[in-house]
């Protein structure tokens, strides 16, 4: 008897990804691609991300050859950015596109999800532990997005509920100027964690601005600019924008538990790579006076890829979630 094998494809904003799992969850084989961002730019515009992924998906589907000990018997794609009315954006599109023809060509059944949903099947299949109750808080911390989600497991997949959030700039919007702005390439996550990581003694905070589970980011890109202006050194200003990021979710999540929201949380998305700001949540959020329990996607899996897409792909295969 064949071996069954699932397969995710997202195409985000900024990276292409493929994930082939078998019915274990082991990784047969995964590839992902950044988009090319040229120095100094902020971003990509859709039509160019369109066009890299396109070029992308071929490449990376090189790598991987099902054999015959193996039968494709799924694939999920991510169709949208979150699973809400009217989220779009044309670059999912080009995975669709792939995975529809596939399906179709080979008999194979395909499962629709979003980009938002992988994400939280990426933190709950690659954490070391597992939220124990069937409805639990999530923090999704990107470029694209910031919020505060109450997800609960349900029978086809996950019903999400956002309760909070940005109400200006994305977490990853904020490191990405001061980083582009300091001279580093697109995106600056990695760079400004090792920027931060130098700045060894105290440094001046960076206000936050939180009203219930939202928060801000505009002011504090406004007063790092007008630091850096004042000749502030570039790792002080790297490690207060950390400071500022988590503060900020743990201010709003505090008041979340604080208003009974479960005190489970699962926190992903590229920003909670950074493991600065996965210290000082932990800090805040788990001393008994607030009582959380934290869980984060392995780094590998926290910034975009096709790994929990594959596992949406299993679990709609099995009818189980």
């Amino acid at each position: 008897m064949k071996k069954k094998v699932f397969l995710g494809i997202d195409t985000s904003n900024y990276m292409t990804s493929i994930c082939f799992i078998d019915e274990n969850r082991n990784i047969l084989y995964e590839a992902k691609k950044l988009l090319n961002v040229n120095l100094g730019k902020r971003g990509l515009q859709q039509s160019e991300a369109v066009y890299q992924h396109i070029k992308n998906l071929p490449e990376l589907f090189k790598g991987k050859q099902i054999t015959g000990e193996y039968q494709l018997s799924g694939i999920a794609v991510s169709r949208a950015p979150r699973p809400v009315e009217n989220s779009y954006m044309p670059v999912f599109q080009v995975g669709l596109t792939v995975a529809e023809t596939m399906a179709s060509t080979f008999s194979i059944p395909i499962y629709y999800t979003t980009h938002q949903e992988g994400h939280i099947a990426a933190g709950i299949y690659s954490s070391q532990e597992l939220p124990q109750q069937s409805s639990f808080l999530a923090v999704h911390l990107s470029g694209g997005t910031s919020e505060i989600l109450l997800i609960k497991v349900i029978e086809n997949g996950y019903e999400i509920e956002k309760i909070g959030g940005t109400l200006d700039l994305h977490a990853g919007q904020l490191v990405d100027r001061i980083g582009v702005l300091l001279g580093y390439p697109f995106p600056a996550g990695k760079h400004i964690e090792q920027l931060a990581a130098t700045h060894t003694e105290d440094f001046d905070r960076i206000p936050t601005s939180v009203k219930n589970y939202s928060f801000h980011f505009s002011g504090a890109e406004t007063e790092a600019k007008r630091r850096l202006a004042q000749g502030t050194s570039p790792a002080q200003i790297a490690r207060a924008i950390e400071h500022q990021i988590a503060t900020s979710i743990g201010k709003a999540l505090k008041n979340a538990i604080e208003s009974n929201y479960p005190k489970e949380i699962l926190i992903v998305g590229g920003v909670a790579q950074n493991q600065y700001i996965r210290k000082q949540l932990r800090k805040m959020l788990e001393k008994p006076t607030v009582g959380a329990k934290l869980f984060f996607a392995d780094p590998a899996y926290s910034g975009d890829n096709a790994f929990g897409i594959a596992n949406i792909a299993l679990n709609q295969h099995l009818k189980i979630f």
